[in-house]
């Protein structure tokens, strides 16, 4: 996947389309920038070369209050050329807000309301962005650092 970095300059020529390989990453992982999330996901999934056919897995995490960030990672995958590759994106934590890529991989419509239920992160333009895990009157998403358990739900104690 050597090609991969020099396919996407090639490719996103913009001005402002900047990307990073991340280090001693395995599968390679490249960091970009959210507002190039569609188009690189549409053209890794519609390039011959590529043909990056799965989503095995989209996953979040919040980095905390210090960092003030937080991380949505997609595993891709191609079936045909076996070879994989993670994209990671940075989002602000307060209001983490990044397009859907539900339209490219179906499977992201579940991994995508598991970030939004767990985390918080919102996921534009998606068909149906509600909990998944949780009950749709649950308080707060549990994975966040700052997440404060209720005491109670329905009048069952939830602490213990």
């Amino acid at each position: 996947m050597s090609f991969l970095p020099q396919l996407l300059k090639d490719n996103f020529n913009k001005d402002d389309f900047t990307f990073e390989i991340v280090p001693n990453s395995s599968p390679i992982c490249i960091e970009i920038k959210g507002k190039f999330l569609v188009g690189i996901c549409e053209f890794l999934y519609e390039n011959a070369q590529c043909y990056f056919d799965t989503l095995a897995c989209l996953t979040a995490l919040d980095n905390g209050k210090t960092a003030n960030i937080m991380e949505v990672w997609y595993h891709l995958f191609s079936l045909p050329h076996q070879h994989s590759l993670a994209l990671r994106v940075i989002l602000p934590r307060e209001n983490p807000k990044i397009e859907t890529v539900s339209h490219i991989w179906q499977t992201a419509n579940w991994h995508e309301r598991e970030a939004f239920d767990l985390l918080g992160v919102i996921f534009e333009n998606h068909p149906d962005l509600r909990r998944i895990l949780l009950t749709a009157d649950w308080e707060g998403n549990p994975l966040r650092k700052d997440y404060e358990q209720q005491e109670k739900y329905h009048g069952i104690t939830v602490k213990y």
